[in-house]
């Protein structure tokens, strides 16, 4: 799809329709979204059996739950009945079934049918047939990752080979124990943009020195415009004066202790397709969660983590919160201005990118692989 401008510096971008039709967002949804795997809940949002958290997942509301035997089960949150949604509300505790609110079907918490008004009346239901859809499910990094295709990719080769291509292998991100930290604060932000603006932004940064006081000063070669995520196994180093990944560059927290020395002082940024961002500092770990709504809009839920013992001794995390959540701020704020540029005519055949950006022509390749090439209008 990526091709030359006038000047070989350039190259195009993704036509403006990619960012504005809904049919196109729609199109999203069935290719992306609901084929690959997709970073829905953190684990211990869900600690005991019955604790269920619903997501929007392409068109789909799902919902996660605990077991009772302590696995996480993901469902449709549809009622084989007549269709209406079983739970509406974001997040609860259920004692040891869902109830369909209209007729009273009742599920397990594995999702097999297990009452409804006159059932034993019908001794040909098959209650597993007529259970709740289940849907695959795997934990990893301390997260619950769902997909909602008939036949899933290998998670190995999609999920984890993100990782590889950017960190080099796995085993660097297995230094942060991302799986055991603790959360220590949750934002949850309502971008008025489309998502590949957001995994745009994310992957370069042109755009670091003029938007991103802080972070330059924390992380000084982002100020040069050429994003750590471009070079495989590189870790964007601190300032010489920084103490901590902080706001002011003061001290951070306790380091995480298995993460190697020359792990030490760097961070990395990773993007996981479709919606997941990493970011690794030697004291905490920050991940970002899309759910892409609406063509403009996405809604990103950030977690900040850290050693289980800092959370629990109520150590202060507001010098490290506040400098991503300002870049969070910073981004979406440009995010946001860009959405409205792109129902211009003015980018009706899209804009360009310069060297340091060249890298996101290889995201939009594999978003019209995967979708195709959104319609132009008159």
């Amino acid at each position: 799809m990526t091709d030359t401008v006038a000047t070989p510096s350039l190259i195009k971008t993704l036509p403006g329709a990619a960012y504005t039709d809904p049919a196109y967002f729609t199109a999203e949804q069935a290719a992306i979204f609901e084929t690959m795997w997709f970073c829905v809940v953190r684990s211990a949002d869900i600690p005991d059996p019955g604790s269920y958290r619903t997501v929007q997942v392409g068109r789909e509301s799902l919902i996660i739950s605990r077991a009772r035997d302590k696995s996480v089960k993901a469902f449709l949150n549809v009622c084989k009945h007549r269709g209406a949604r079983l739970c509406t509300d974001e997040q609860g505790q259920v004692q040891r079934s869902f109830q369909c609110p209209y007729h009273a079907w009742t599920y397990g918490l594995d999702g097999k049918l297990i009452a409804a008004p006159n059932l034993t009346k019908m001794p040909d239901i098959d209650r597993v047939e007529f259970g709740l859809t289940s849907l695959p499910v795997r934990e990893w990094l301390g997260y619950v990752w769902v997909c909602l295709a008939d036949e899933p990719p290998s998670f190995e080769d999609s999920v984890q080979q993100d990782i590889v291509d950017r960190l080099g292998d796995l085993d660097s991100i297995s230094h942060y124990d991302v799986a055991d930290l603790a959360l220590g604060k949750r934002i949850v932000y309502d971008v008025a943009a489309n998502w590949k603006l957001i995994i745009e932004n994310f992957m370069e940064c042109y755009h670091c020195a003029t938007i991103h006081p802080e972070l330059t000063e924390v992380l000084p070669e982002f100020a040069d415009g050429y994003a750590a995520q471009y070079f495989v196994g590189h870790g964007a180093e601190f300032g010489p004066d920084v103490k901590g990944f902080t706001v002011d560059g003061s001290e951070g927290l306790d380091k995480i202790p298995t993460v190697a020395d020359d792990q030490d002082r760097r961070y990395y940024a990773i993007t996981v397709r479709p919606q997941v961002f990493v970011n690794l500092v030697p004291d905490h770990v920050i991940i970002h969660r899309m759910f892409p709504l609406a063509a403009d809009r996405t809604v990103v839920e950030c977690d900040w983590l850290y050693l289980p013992s800092v959370v629990e001794a109520g150590k202060d995390v507001t010098a490290s919160v506040e400098l991503f959540h300002r870049v969070n701020s910073q981004d979406f704020d440009a995010c946001e201005r860009t959405q409205l540029g792109m129902s211009s005519r003015s980018y009706r055949e899209g804009g360009v990118l310069v060297p340091s950006e060249h890298h996101i022509g290889a995201f939009h390749d594999w978003v019209t692989s995967m979708v195709g090439t959104p319609r132009q209008e008159a």
